[in-house]
């Protein structure tokens, strides 16, 4: 079918400008001042802004993690993501230590496949690296547009690898023109803190956050940037929260080194007070915590001074009875909290009405950024005639309030109950279809397609 957007506010991470966006087929066709195109659909944009639907590359969808799984799937989470204007996310594979990545492929491939609404892509968590995962790594980004790779410095014993193995992945991934992310934080330190609070029989939730200090998200960001910058390879940390991190990247830049680093809305908006309130503070149980109020400031100046490419969600809900497997001992708590539905209401809430980010940063951090730094530019990420059409129409205006009565998320408890935001997704359109229009999802489990990626852009800023 075909498309004409009328009179919007064109926003992308470079402009804003008042013009018409006509669409055909899956792409963009036409931008232009009244364009004079016989489409099937037209829709008033007066007022309203048109930008890039959302990018979030960091989600869990059905993930085995602490002896259950994400509460939300493929058809669930990506219908959630498409209602609040995230047109695509980019989900984490697992590595079973001992087992192939191609294995872990088939897996994935059987969680999403006939199941996702939105467009995905997959992340490749590397847990037990050798010379045979190192031949797989180069056919995962020649054969397969999987060109990003997972690692982990904590959790051991199950997803942490050590520095030696990251070195050597680093300059396979390097070689052969991928990018290596990270979960940066020091997981020796880490546990050692959690057994001394189990020992000392601190066994609520805050007990989380404070066996997770600053100076093990600090550390790792640290000597993470420094393998990088010794092997030369390109490197992402994912959902950092804190100044101590961003200073550590800010360091790195002294000597003209270019670390990408994510955030995520909760560390934007959210903070470690929350853990106060007994065991509903297992709410916000994610690694790494919540933290403090001076972490919120230094994260919104990362963006606005280029430190902080990506704003992500990490994406990882549970219901509350699975939250209750660790009632008597917080190291048991899964770790995640429901927001892919929520971030770029909040991020055009908290950021641009608030005056602390512009429209076209907004834009960048949202979605342009990740579809360069993992391989999808312009195809995705930006409004350009043959890009995708991947387009949100947005109230700049609208307030609401967000709720569990409310969201679409498989999960049967908020983590921003009664927050009330300005700025509502009113029509998404992914790949020239209608997705999302007067608050109802439009397309089909099964819609959403893969998307292979390439190298990282050159125009990356």
């Amino acid at each position: 079918m075909s498309i004409l957007i009328k009179n919007g506010r064109v926003v992308t991470a470079s402009e804003t400008y008042i013009a018409d966006v006509y669409t055909k087929g899956e792409k963009i066709v036409a931008i232009g001042k009244d364009l004079n195109y016989d489409a099937d659909k037209v829709i008033d944009a007066t007022d309203k802004l048109v930008f890039p639907g959302g990018i979030d590359p960091h989600v869990h969808l059905d993930m085995p993690f602490m002896g259950t799984y994400s509460s939300d799937d493929y058809e669930t989470g990506t219908r959630a993501a498409l209602h609040g204007g995230t047109t695509m996310v980019i989900d984490f594979i697992l590595q079973t230590q001992g087992d192939t990545l191609h294995n872990a492929l088939k897996t994935w491939q059987g969680k999403s496949k006939g199941k996702a609404i939105g467009d995905y892509s997959y992340h490749m968590a590397v847990t037990d690296f050798n010379d045979d995962v190192a031949k797989e790594v180069v056919q995962m980004i020649e054969e397969e547009g999987i060109s990003s790779f997972k690692t982990f410095m904590a959790y051991k014993g199950a997803l942490m690898i050590d520095d030696g193995q990251m070195v050597q992945l680093m300059k396979v991934v390097k070689k052969y023109g991928g990018l290596v992310t990270v979960h940066a934080t020091n997981g020796d330190m880490i546990d050692s803190l959690i057994a001394k609070n189990q020992a000392e029989g601190n066994m609520a939730p805050i007990y989380h956050y404070l066996s997770q200090p600053e100076v093990t998200e600090a550390e790792a960001s640290g000597r993470f940037a420094d393998m990088l910058e010794y092997t030369g390879c390109p490197g992402y940390i994912v959902h950092m929260t804190c100044e101590g991190a961003l200073n550590a990247v800010r360091k790195a830049t002294q000597r003209n080194q270019k670390v990408f680093v994510e955030t995520c809305t909760q560390y934007l908006v959210l903070d470690a007070s929350l853990y106060e309130d007994n065991f509903e503070g297992a709410k916000w149980v994610m690694s790494p915590p919540l933290r403090e109020k001076k972490d919120q400031a230094a994260l919104w100046s990362g963006i606005n001074q280029g430190l902080v490419q990506v704003v992500g969600t990490d994406h990882c809900p549970f219901m509350w009875e699975q939250k209750k497997m660790g009632i008597d001992d917080f190291s048991k708590i899964p770790n995640g909290h429901p927001a892919i539905e929520h971030r770029m209401e909040l991020l055009f809430s908290e950021g641009v009405h608030k005056g602390k980010i512009s429209l076209t940063k907004y834009v960048e951090v949202a979605s342009t950024n990740a579809a360069k730094i993992f391989g999808m530019y312009p195809r995705k990420g930006t409004l350009a005639v043959g890009s995708d059409a991947d387009i949100v129409i947005f109230d700049p205006k609208k307030e609401h309030v967000i709720s569990v009565d409310t969201h679409h998320m498989n999960c049967d408890y908020s983590g921003y109950e009664g927050m009330k935001i300005t700025g509502k997704t009113e029509t998404v359109i992914l790949r020239g279809q209608v997705a999302i229009e007067n608050e109802e999802c439009h397309l089909k489990a099964g819609n959403g397609q893969f998307i292979p990626r390439g190298k990282t852009s050159k125009t990356v800023i």
